[in-house]
């Protein structure tokens, strides 16, 4: 009887050493991890994140969202549109309006004063840098290399250039067919107020509101030329080609290395932003940790969707005010 006793005791003990070690184990896993990569120690969200505007912006908010959503937030539904940036701020900008607004360009007076009027309070974040990129057909070997100003004059109605011959006399007698993104996106409008200087485009221009339209075009067309961001060129290299731009040093190839505000191609260059509506961040925690994701990721994914970089002090300040709303 006295040998049982003992046995009993051996067993009761070894059963409780499993018992402890499994709860460790589990512990362990839960603080670590998944096998599905979300981060360390992480609360598990739920909800959905909604996000409109800038088609320039939407290739690098695009991989942002799928990122976060395979190796974040299993939880959480983050849906990307691309409207443009006008039309974004007008579906942003209303109660019960989006998450954020992506945007190639900085706010306007109007769309501030709207905001203030819903009491709506908007973060602008900077997400990267962009260069306004222009397009030729492949066949096209003439305009490879083309002056700031002589493409300026090929978009704008007073300087009556319809052929390329005008441009230069070596050029062929055929008329240039002119493209670019309609009013609604950012990429217009940057290119009307800060290139073209508010003056009048050519009338016979062709707006588009699809960047996908306008690279189909450009590759039918010998002799159209088109502009929109560098990103879409990037993705589209295999049907067509960009041109180098003299701004006075000589031709200057838009690349990752020369898009920057104090770069070579800055003349070219602008930043691009995604809006935050600060109220819905401090109501949804899913809106919250999604602005901080793209501030901690922005710089790995800008190279790969045709971004240049922010400066690491920018994304600190923004990371900064993040912070202060938890």
């Amino acid at each position: 009887m006295r040998l049982n006793h003992i046995w009993k005791a051996i067993l009761l003990g070894a059963f409780v050493l499993i018992l402890v070690a499994c709860q460790g184990e589990a512990e362990n896993s839960n603080a670590n991890s998944d096998a599905n990569g979300n981060n360390e120690g992480s609360e598990q969200l739920e909800g959905s994140v909604v996000i409109d505007g800038s088609g320039t912006v939407y290739p690098l908010m695009a991989k942002l969202a799928e990122e976060y959503m395979v190796n974040e937030q299993e939880g959480v539904s983050v849906e990307v549109s691309r409207a443009g940036t006008s039309a974004g701020f007008e579906k942003f900008l209303v109660e019960n309006g989006t998450d954020f607004n992506d945007a190639s360009r900085e706010i306007k007076e109007e769309e501030a004063a709207k905001a203030e009027e819903l009491g709506m309070e908007v973060k602008e974040l900077k997400v990267a840098l962009d260069g306004l990129t222009f397009v030729i057909n492949k066949e096209n070997d003439w305009a490879t290399e083309i002056t700031a100003e002589d493409l300026k004059k090929i978009f704008l109605a007073e300087e009556d250039v319809t052929k390329w011959s005008d441009i230069n006399p070596d050029w062929p007698d055929e008329k240039i067919n002119t493209y670019g993104p309609n009013e609604n996106h950012g990429t217009y409008e940057f290119f009307f107020e800060n290139v073209l200087e508010e003056k009048d485009l050519v009338l016979d221009i062709d707006l588009q509101q699809e960047y996908s339209t306008l690279v189909n075009l450009i590759e039918d067309d010998e002799n159209g030329i088109a502009f929109f961001g560098f990103g879409y060129y990037v993705n589209n290299q295999d049907k067509l080609q960009a041109v180098s731009v003299d701004f006075g040093d000589g031709a200057v190839e838009p690349s990752l290395d020369t898009i920057a505000e104090d770069g070579d191609y800055a003349d070219f260059t602008r930043p691009v932003f995604t809006y935050l509506n600060v109220n819905n961040a401090k109501e949804k925690p899913e809106v919250l940790d999604f602005a901080e994701y793209v501030l901690n990721n922005i710089n790995d994914f800008a190279g790969e969707t045709g971004f240049a970089p922010i400066p690491e002090e920018e994304v600190n300040e923004n990371l900064s005010f993040i912070d202060s709303l938890k």
